[in-house]
C-alpha cells in the first residue's frame, strides 16, 4: 500500500501490484444527508455524557446506538461498501480492493472518528456543530397561518352547472367538455425517472420471513424502475426476457458492487460467469448475452470468410473468427460482436455492428 486517504464518502488508495504501475482504488460508502446528519446531532446533543466525551476528543461507542435511534446505521453494510480498482481483473472486489478494505478497517481503529468522516462530517465539524447545539438559543417556533376556508365541494360542483333551458328542447344541463361541463382529467405523464419505493426502506419484512430487506429493496427498485420504463413507452420494461436474459439484466446494474457477487450465490451461478454476462448485457443487450453463451446452428460461411480477411492469421471456428486475442462472433441477430481475451476469458468489449470492420478499429 502506496497510499491511503479517508475522506467524506470515499477512500481513495494507491496499491502497488504485479505490474510497475500502481493501482489505484477508490472505496466509497453512502454519506449521511445534511437532514440526517441534524437528526444524529438531535439525538447525540440530548446525552451529556456523549457530548462532553466527543468534545474531550473520544469517541463513545454508544454513539453508534445513537446513530441507530436517528434510523441510521454508523457502520455500513455489506450493500453499502462499492469498490473500483483500475486494474483488470473482473473479480468484485478484487483482492487489490479487498487490501485497502482490511487497512480501512485498521485505520478506523486507529482513529474512531475517520468512520464519521466516512459518513460525511470531519471531526471539527462535528464538534462545532454540537457546541452551538449546546450552547445555542432555544428554537422558536414560529406562528401557525391558518388555512383558507376554502369552498365547500358540493358548492364547487354546482358552479359547473347550468340551469336546464326546456325552451330549446335540448334538454342538456350543463356545458363544456366531459360531464356536465366537468372536464376529464388528463392521466398525469410519468416521472422524469424512475423513483425508489420509500416504503420498503422505511419498513423491514418480519425476522420470521427469512427475507433479507437488502433484496427485497433491490427487487422493488428494480420493478419501479421497470414500472416506470413501462408508463414511459421507453421499452417492454423486460417482460418478454428470459431467466437468464432477466438475470445478466440485473447483474449489469451491479457491475463492479459487491451485490454482483451476492447475485451470483443467489442465483446459483459463478460470479465469474454471471460478470461476464453482466457485461455481455451491458454492451449488446440480448443480442451480446446470446453471442456470449450460444452457438448458431445456422451459420453464414460467406461471411464468415469476409470477416477473416480483415483479422491476418485469423482462424475460423463455428461462428467464430479468431486472431490471436481478438475474437469476431456472428451472432443470431446477424451482428457481429467483439471480444476480447482476458486471463483466459472471452470477455464482449463493444456494442455490436453488422460490419466486421467497425469493431477493428480503435
Amino acid at each position: 500500500m502506496l497510499e491511503l486517504t479517508v475522506s467524506p464518502g470515499s477512500v481513495d488508495a494507491v496499491v502497488q501490484g504485479s505490474r510497475v504501475t500502481p493501482y489505484q482504488v477508490t472505496v466509497r460508502i453512502r454519506a449521511f444527508s445534511s437532514a440526517e446528519w441534524d437528526a444524529v446531532l438531535e439525538v447525540v446533543s440530548s446525552q451529556i455524557g456523549r457530548v462532553a466525551a466527543l468534545l474531550d476528543g473520544e469517541l463513545p461507542p454508544e454513539v453508534v446506538d445513537d446513530v441507530h435511534a436517528a434510523g441510521l446505521d454508523l457502520l455500513p453494510g455489506a450493500g453499502e461498501v462499492l469498490t473500483n480498482c483500475s486494474c483488470p481483473d473482473f473479480a468484485v472486489p478484487c483482492k487489490h480492493s479487498a487490501a485497502v478494505c482490511y487497512l480501512v478497517t485498521d485505520a478506523l481503529d486507529d482513529d474512531p472518528f475517520a468512520l464519521l468522516l466516512l459518513r460525511g462530517r470531519r471531526k471539527d465539524e462535528l464538534l462545532n456543530a454540537l457546541r452551538s447545539r449546546r450552547t445555542g438559543p432555544a428554537p422558536t417556533t414560529p406562528p401557525r397561518t391558518p388555512p383558507p376556508p376554502g369552498i365547500p365541494a358540493i358548492a364547487a360542483f354546482a358552479k359547473s352547472f347550468t340551469t336546464p333551458n326546456p325552451s330549446d328542447g335540448s334538454g342538456q344541463v350543463g356545458s363544456g367538455g366531459g360531464y356536465g361541463g366537468v372536464a376529464v382529467p388528463v392521466p398525469p405523464r410519468p416521472m422524469g425517472a424512475h423513483g425508489s419505493p420509500a416504503a420498503v426502506r422505511a419498513l423491514d419484512p418480519p425476522r420470521s420471513s427469512g427475507v433479507d430487506v437488502r433484496d427485497l429493496i433491490a427487487l422493488a427498485t428494480d420493478a419501479a424502475h421497470r414500472a416506470w420504463e413501462f408508463a414511459s413507452g421507453d421499452g417492454d420494461a423486460g417482460l418478454r426476457l428470459t431467466s437468464d436474459q432477466d438475470l445478466a439484466r440485473r447483474a449489469s446494474h451491479l457491475l463492479g458492487t459487491p451485490e454482483l457477487a451476492d447475485l451470483a450465490h443467489r442465483a446459483g451461478v459463478p460470479a465469474r460467469q454471471l460478470t461476464s454476462w453482466a457485461v455481455a448485457w451491458r454492451e449488446g443487450g440480448p443480442g451480446g448475452l446470446s453471442a456470449t453463451v450460444e452457438t448458431p446452428t445456422d451459420i453464414d460461411e460467406a461471411a464468415l470468410a469476409e470477416a477473416a480477411q480483415a483479422l491476418p492469421g485469423a482462424t475460423i471456428e463455428a461462428n467464430r473468427v479468431t486472431a490471436g486475442k481478438t475474437q469476431l462472433r456472428l451472432g443470431p441477430d446477424a451482428l457481429w460482436y467483439r471480444f476480447d481475451q482476458h486471463f483466459n476469458d472471452w470477455t464482449l468489449t463493444r456494442p455490436p455492428s453488422p460490419d466486421p470492420q467497425d469493431l477493428l478499429t480503435d
